[in-house]
């Protein structure tokens, strides 16, 4: 079934549905992917080089999979394919727990599921072609479903065991296979404003657009001790899994608020400004992580943050992106951002997983904070306000 752009409305429930179960899935695993391979025995190098390897097939299945949905526009085929794949690779991690195995288990599963989000995210605008200020309406349900898993699976690990952590994951997995066969399919519109014959690749090369990418993996990179040893790190200070599933959450619930604030942000503010902002905002962030999160107020406040440096940043990432490539690039553009943050990610997971032992939690999480505020400098002297 495809529907022409606005011939029935947004099917609102059935795009939120999807996001509610694909990043119920990262809620699986940023906080508790980690924590997993330490009870597996693995040393912080080997984890960080675990984390790594998703964030890797990042940087390379989105172009291929984003240069495919372009030329085929078969976007909708290639979410469920990818949704159907990454069941299939990830349920091989039943057979063995080696390194060598998880390894291989960690790639293929992610360069299937690193196929999913940018065509999906494609796919979501041309519904809302005439409405674009209401993706944030829709992207809140991922931030909700990655909130109801890490508060349950933080409650879930205090009272089983972490065994039972890839049977969760292979539930969500089947959740997001079944949400994306309940989308209509739709193809992008071609803006009649931009000269059909303009490539990718001169879009690419507008003034600021490089700029803004070189920022994307910055910020990744600054996100690389957040997302591999957050959980670690407090549980070494004392706290529970059940707590930490909260704090988690509690960043989150900031992210939802943002996301429900941001049309009337960005009718407000250049993307220049939010961007600049999230960037500064994140770099106070890792330097709280990192050195005060031993007082409860402050790391409350820290995880309030991410109400910029997600919920902010990645609505001003997708509404620049949509701007400044065309229907015929979105796949492309999309595609490109999920890669610099795949490669920003697994930098910033193995640097992290290297400093972790040797220089410490604070040391890691201040490099952070320094790879943030460089972002926050390029972007606010690169990046154009007519870019955005």
């Amino acid at each position: 079934m495809t529907l022409a752009p606005g011939a029935a409305g947004v099917p609102y429930w059935r795009l939120s549905g999807f996001y509610l179960f694909y990043f119920a899935l990262l809620g699986a695993t940023a906080p508790f992917l980690a924590m997993y391979f330490d009870h597996l025995g693995f040393a912080s190098a080997r984890i960080g080089e675990l984390v790594a390897i998703p964030m890797l097939m990042r940087c390379i299945a989105p172009n291929l999979w984003g240069w495919l949905g372009d030329h085929t526009g078969q976007r909708l085929a290639i979410v469920r394919f990818g949704a159907l794949c990454t069941l299939g690779c990830f349920s091989l991690i039943f057979v063995s727990k080696t390194y060598a195995w998880l390894a291989m288990v960690m790639a293929l599963h992610a360069f299937f599921w690193h196929a999913v989000l940018p065509q999906f995210e494609t796919i979501t605008l041309a519904h809302l072609h005439a409405q674009p200020a209401r993706y944030s309406q829709v992207r809140l349900w991922g931030s909700i479903g990655f909130i109801l898993t890490v508060v349950g699976m933080g409650r879930l690990y205090e009272w089983w065991s972490l065994d039972a952590y890839p049977y969760a994951l292979v539930v969500i997995m089947a959740g997001i296979v079944a949400a994306s066969f309940w989308v209509p399919n739709i193809q992008p519109q071609v803006d009649p404003r931009r000269p059909a014959g303009e490539g990718f690749l001169s879009q690419l090369l507008r003034p600021g657009v490089l700029a803004f990418y070189v920022c994307v993996a910055l910020m990744q990179v600054s996100h690389g001790p957040y997302y591999t040893f957050l959980s670690l790190h407090l549980e070494h200070l004392g706290y529970s899994r059940g707590v930490i599933g909260v704090l988690w959450a509690v960043g989150v619930v900031a992210e939802v608020l943002m996301f429900l604030a941001m049309s009337r942000i960005l009718g407000r503010y250049s993307v220049r400004q939010v961007l600049a902002a999230s960037f500064l905002l994140a770099a106070l962030r890792w330097l709280l992580l990192g050195s005060f999160a031993d007082h409860l107020g402050l790391l409350v406040l820290a995880q309030l943050m991410h109400a910029a440096t997600f919920g902010s940043f990645h609505a001003a990432c997708i509404h620049f992106v949509q701007r400044t490539f065309g229907g015929r690039q979105q796949g492309q553009g999309q595609a490109l951002y999920a890669a610099l943050a795949g490669t920003g990610g697994a930098l910033g997971a193995l640097y992290s997983g290297y400093s972790w032992n040797s220089l410490g939690p604070a040391t890691t999480f201040a490099l952070a904070s320094l790879a943030a505020l460089a972002a926050a400098v390029i972007i606010a002297t690169r990046l154009k306000e007519e870019a955005a």
